[in-house]
């Protein structure tokens, strides 16, 4: 089997709520470009991933893709997952980590379409369901949160995370109201998005360390490995980092080597693929952390993330990025969490899922081969 052509549509996205998680990124809303990335084959099989999102449009990146990136694919095996992995990530320089996740997916879903399996059982399964939290968008008011967690909390869901409004005095007084609102028993995490400096930090964690808060994500600047190595010493509540820099599995080291975060953490997006979630799965395994996977800014994204979560043994939680409809386009039926607050692994061969082919026609802007 030989890899003979790639290939982006690019569709428009439509109706997206307005939405805000971080100082850091820029608000978006209203309307985006999603790509449908396909590999395909002398043999017929088509593997398929979905690029960008309500943030990042497609079509900034879509060109890179099959000026840079689609050369090294063309005429070779697409099982040789590992071997074009490491060829993907030879061309980084020139091409986004988004590129190479979305090259990776669309590899894995190829191979699980011809073994006639989900992804999560070319793995190997690990379990079929996991627990889903809610992870809010920057809202207005305490009382605003207030009200977004009970109705999650009310709706059955184990778990419900702040983005706050990130300054640290503001954000003590928001933790401090969910938390008596829901409860002393109810699970709540803190991601502050890079928000503070370290004094800022360790009066935050040491505020929601008391009210007993599960996680304290991402406190301090992608990349400030000496204050996190500082602020964990100082506290107890486990401290989860590397989200970002966008970047692949080496830059997880520094990290375990110094001691710097509990957790580690990625998504396909941001870390280049199932393969390098994989990898960091493990690694953090072996020197007993959790790896708790991020959101993937996109349906398929989610999907393909979904499929690690259920193949590896040290991930708690699946994260729902609200408001949905910011995060949700281009399937049939998309992921969905029950009344008893799971998620369910996909049961199809490869991602699983069934693309909403039609709305893609009907929306499509142009397609780059």
């Amino acid at each position: 089997m030989k890899i003979t052509d790639v290939t982006v549509t690019l569709f428009g996205w439509d109706n997206i709520p307005p939405i805000r998680y971080s100082a850091r990124t820029t608000p978006a809303g209203g309307s985006s470009t999603l790509g449908l990335v396909s590999i395909l084959t002398d043999e017929g099989a088509v593997g398929n991933a979905f690029l960008g999102s309500a943030y990042a449009p497609a079509d900034l990146d879509a060109p890179i893709l099959l000026r840079v990136l689609k050369p090294v694919l063309l005429g070779q095996n697409p099982l040789d997952r590992e071997r074009l992995n490491q060829a993907l990530w030879q061309r980084v320089r020139a091409a986004s980590v988004r590129l190479i996740g979305a090259l990776d997916i669309a590899l894995w879903d190829l191979a699980g379409k011809v073994a006639g399996l989900p992804i999560h059982r070319l793995i190997g399964t690990c379990r079929e369901a996991v627990p889903a939290y809610a992870s809010s968008q920057v809202l207005d008011s305490p009382e605003a949160y207030v009200e977004q967690a009970k109705f999650y909390q009310a709706n059955g869901w184990r778990a419900y995370k702040i983005h706050p409004p990130q300054n640290w005095r503001e954000d003590i007084k928001v933790c401090e109201a969910v938390r008596a609102a829901v409860g002393d028993d109810y699970t709540l995490m803190l991601d502050s998005v890079w928000s503070y400096r370290y004094e800022q930090a360790l009066r935050v964690g040491r505020a929601i360390e008391a009210l007993g808060f599960y996680w304290y994500e991402d406190p301090l600047a992608d990349q400030d490995l000496y204050n996190y190595v500082k602020l964990k010493e100082k506290l107890e509540i486990p401290i989860m980092a590397t989200e970002y820099p966008a970047a692949g599995f080496d830059s997880y080291a520094p990290w375990i080597i110094a001691r710097a975060t509990d957790f580690l953490r990625g998504d396909v997006a941001v870390k280049g693929g199932i393969t390098t979630m994989l990898k960091t799965a493990h690694l953090a395994e072996a020197f007993g952390m959790n790896y708790e996977v991020h959101h993937g800014g996109n349906s398929l994204n989610n999907v393909a993330n979904l499929h690690v979560v259920m193949a590896i043994r040290n991930c708690e939680f699946f994260e729902v990025l609200l408001p949905d409809a910011a995060q949700k386009y281009g399937l049939v039926h998309d992921i969905v969490v029950d009344p008893e607050g799971f998620v369910h692994a996909p049961l199809g061969p490869g991602l699983g899922v069934e693309i909403d082919f039609d709305l893609i026609k009907r929306n499509t802007l142009v397609t780059l081969s």
